[in-house]
């Protein structure tokens, strides 16, 4: 039997799926969790769904309209447009098409942070417009500084503990197995010069104890700061490592924020730990500055560099660095030096002086 030939859809067939298909998708832009935003080519606000409302705080009609800036807290706002029209020259991206974290600030002035993915479209008449889609970080923050803080806790009653008892026990047996020493070598006991070698050697272990105690416990809450820290961990790891480890600065760096002075120093920390673990180095140099407005620390080292491929278990101490600058505001880069080695700049906002 002969097919009959298909029916061809009518225009009013047509429209009426098409526009069940804007519905649709209209529908699923309106419900979703996260905030989706529109802006065009000047950065205007064109659309915007009911959980933008939500997380910002404005009505869609006191955004619309209005530069996606104002969404935003200093000094973002003021270089959003910049950065926009800078890719409409170059055609370079920064954030489109890849996932990036960064800071709203509500219509009541309160300033979160965010994840932010942005994509692009051209649209049939040749119009390009952005879309943007927001995930409010706040809970996740917390609960990742949440967890920092209980590891600090952790880490500074494990190093009171050593202090107090392992320190104290090494001591007491240092002091017993010199007395022992003593009566042996005048008695003339052979015996004796091996009995030394050990007390030098309990000594030894008691001074690396108080050193990885010091490490442990935030050392940046005594009198001295930030500085006296830095300048202890360079001498403990010329110590501990028998390399050359040293701590310089071009001013002064005095914080008033001992949370901010612990940051750095646990940076600083994890970046020497690295250095000695998996750089090989035999120099490691800490600068601490102040610069353009930010503090700055820098740790140099002279060792095999950045592996192309990163072993097993590598990684997460990173990870943490970057963390603990993101609280700050700020940022972590590891690069390759130019002479071999590797260098760490953490960069964060200087906090405004008090009078």
């Amino acid at each position: 039997m002969p097919q009959k030939a298909p029916v061809e859809p009518s225009i009013a067939e047509l429209q009426a799926a098409l526009q069940a298909s804007e519905q649709r998708a209209a529908a699923i832009v309106e419900t979703a969790v996260n905030a989706i935003i529109t802006i065009d080519e000047n950065c205007i606000i064109e659309t915007a769904n009911s959980a933008t409302e939500r997380l910002f705080g404005y009505r869609r009609d006191e955004i619309i309209g209005h530069n996606i800036s104002m969404l935003m807290p200093q000094p973002y706002r003021e270089r959003h447009d910049s950065y926009v029209n800078n890719y409409l020259r170059t055609g370079k991206k920064r954030i489109i098409g890849i996932g990036r974290e960064a800071v709203g600030q509500r219509k009541d002035g309160s300033v979160f942070p965010l994840d932010l993915s942005v994509g692009e479209a051209v649209l049939p008449s040749g119009r390009r417009i952005f879309t943007g889609i927001i995930r409010d970080l706040t809970e996740r923050k917390a609960l990742e500084d949440k967890i920092l803080h209980i590891s600090e806790e952790e880490q500074t009653r494990i190093g009171q503990d050593i202090h107090d008892d392992l320190c104290q026990q090494l001591a007491a047996i240092g002091c017993l197995a010199k007395v022992a020493q003593k009566s042996l070598s005048n008695s003339g006991s052979p015996e004796a010069a091996s009995l030394e070698e050990i007390v030098k050697l309990i000594a030894k272990a008691n001074t690396r104890a108080r050193e990885t105690s010091r490490g442990l416990m935030p050392v940046v809450l005594d009198a001295g700061g930030l500085m006296a820290a830095l300048k202890e961990l360079a001498d403990s790891t010329a110590r501990a490592f028998e390399i050359h480890c040293e701590f310089r600065y071009d001013n002064p760096v005095h914080m008033q924020s001992t949370q901010m002075a612990v940051q750095l120093f646990r940076i600083a920390q994890e970046a020497v730990s690295n250095a000695m673990k998996h750089s090989q180095a035999k120099r490691v140099d800490i600068h601490l500055a102040r610069h353009s407005g930010n503090i700055v620390l820098t740790v140099r080292d002279d060792g095999v560099g950045i592996p192309d491929k990163a072993s097993k278990g590598t990684g997460m101490g990173l990870l943490t660095m970057n963390h603990r600058a993101q609280m700050m505001g700020g940022t972590v880069k590891v690069t390759p030096r130019p002479t071999g080695g590797t260098q760490l700049t953490c960069s964060v906002p200087a906090p405004a002086k008090q009078p």
